[in-house]
């Protein structure tokens, strides 16, 4: 069964794309089978995958508005290991042509669920606002994961975005929950960083990612040249971090699913 993973946050340039395309790269690259679906009209996640967003044919537009199948749009990224669903600005009039499609709000989940091609892992990219891509895309995951950096404000973000995901798990798909928050850009000689940290820490605890991503050059020059920083700058720091949070992130699934078999595995002797 795939885990999939909505990431998240509705303030932007938090470094939301950065993180999935080279997540999606790192599990790649740990022999995992991966989706990434671009559903940010920007495209910027097509792009820093190595695909043109501007020659598509059809798009993840297609997908949603069309019902095009999942396997005629899908497409193999050149170097980065993963399959993509590309994005382009086209993908801004689904945002207005949904609000009259009936099943409007899992439109994208039937679709995942009911394609005969699997994935270990989907990572869907949104777009940086609440609208009815991002609604997709929470009914669609089982899990949000949230990059966001180490600044007041961005504080101020969680709690909102906290919200959104108890609301569309209330409504709309009850198994939706914070998979986990990574932090991005990270300065360890900026003081607020810190203490930012500290308090993510302190009021969301194992949800917190161990893994920190630092603010790094290579991977800010990545994305101009269409491939993730794992391919452009393997020994960077970014690339590290990013091998490493995908690492985490397997292991996390790997201790739930041994402890959910324990659970569920029959007990020796007799109840009572």
């Amino acid at each position: 069964m795939s885990h999939i993973f909505a990431i998240a946050n509705q303030k932007g340039g938090v470094g939301k794309t950065t993180t999935t395309v080279n997540l999606a790269a790192s599990l790649a690259r740990m022999n995992k089978n991966v989706l990434l679906v671009d559903l940010d009209p920007q495209g910027n996640a097509t792009m820093g995958s190595g695909i043109e967003k501007n020659d598509l044919d059809v798009s993840v537009y297609d997908l949603l508005v069309q019902q095009a199948l999942l396997e005629n749009i899908v497409l193999k990224t050149p170097v980065a290991g993963f399959d993509l669903l590309p994005a382009n600005s086209d993908l801004t009039a689904a945002e207005v042509e949904l609000l009259d499609k009936e099943g409007r709000d899992h439109r994208l989940r039937d679709i995942l669920t009911q394609s005969n091609v699997t994935y270990d892992y989907i990572l869907i990219d949104c777009p940086p606002s609440l609208n009815m891509l991002t609604i997709n895309a929470l009914v669609a995951a089982d899990g949000v994961l949230i990059p966001m950096q180490c600044e007041y404000y961005a504080l101020e973000g969680l709690s909102a975005l906290s919200e959104t995901v108890q609301a569309v798990a209330a409504a709309l798909n009850p198994g939706l929950s914070i998979e986990g928050i990574v932090r991005t850009m990270y300065d360890p000689r900026n003081k607020l960083s810190q203490e930012v940290s500290d308090q993510l820490i302190e009021y969301f605890g194992d949800t917190v990612y161990r893994t920190i991503i630092p603010r790094n050059v290579r991977l800010a020059e990545a994305p101009s040249f269409g491939v993730p920083v794992i391919v452009y700058d393997k020994s960077s720091r970014g690339a590290l971090a990013y091998i490493a949070l995908a690492g985490e992130i397997l292991r996390r699934h790997s201790t739930n699913n041994s402890e959910h078999e324990s659970s569920s595995a029959p007990k020796d002797g007799l109840s009572g």
